[in-house]
């Protein structure tokens, strides 16, 4: 994921020749010759920033530029806070795995799926176990039977190449 800076132009950086301009408190002031306008701000004692750049003429504003980015670093981080990452962990099984090991490896699915992950299942098949699928189904089929109170399936068991998988996610409560 890239992230572009997405620059502001304000004051001396606004290199057209009219712009629009809105007061400070939201009055708009009109069409005005951008050096007038920058003057205009200064008077004041604020910047010309401009917020609409494509328009025609180019639309500014009478502001603490200050102010406006440290509000929208404020807006930036308080959508951040609500953001909830969702992890993939992925459990590894073989067709001929033990009971033991099985019901071992379903404690590690109930915690991961507790932990608010998804979780997806995979059985490996080697050589000429990939002949017997349903050994493999089977083993999806009675993990998903013992899970049925705390999974849901998201996405039912499909063979990818020599590989056997579904996706596991919480059942909401």
């Amino acid at each position: 994921m890239f992230i572009t800076k997405i620059t502001t132009r304000i004051n001396y950086q606004i290199k057209v020749k009219e712009v629009r301009v809105i007061s400070s408190d939201g009055e708009q002031l009109g069409i005005l010759d951008t050096r007038e306008a920058i003057r205009k701000a200064e008077d004041l004692g604020f910047d010309l920033v401009e917020v609409a750049p494509t328009a025609k003429p180019p639309v500014c504003r009478i502001m603490d530029f200050g102010k406006y980015k440290y509000e929208l670093a404020k807006k930036a981080h308080e959508s951040k806070k609500h953001q909830s990452v969702i992890v993939v962990k992925e459990i590894k099984l073989r067709p001929r795995t033990d009971e033991h090991d099985i019901q071992f490896k379903m404690n590690n699915i109930k915690r991961f799926l507790e932990d608010g992950n998804k979780v997806k299942v995979t059985i490996m098949f080697r050589g000429r176990e990939v002949a017997h699928t349903t050994y493999g189904k089977a083993v999806l089929d009675r993990i998903v039977n013992d899970l049925q109170n705390e999974a849901v399936i998201e996405q039912q068991p499909r063979m990818e190449g020599r590989n056997m998988s579904m996706l596991l996610g919480a059942k909401a409560k």
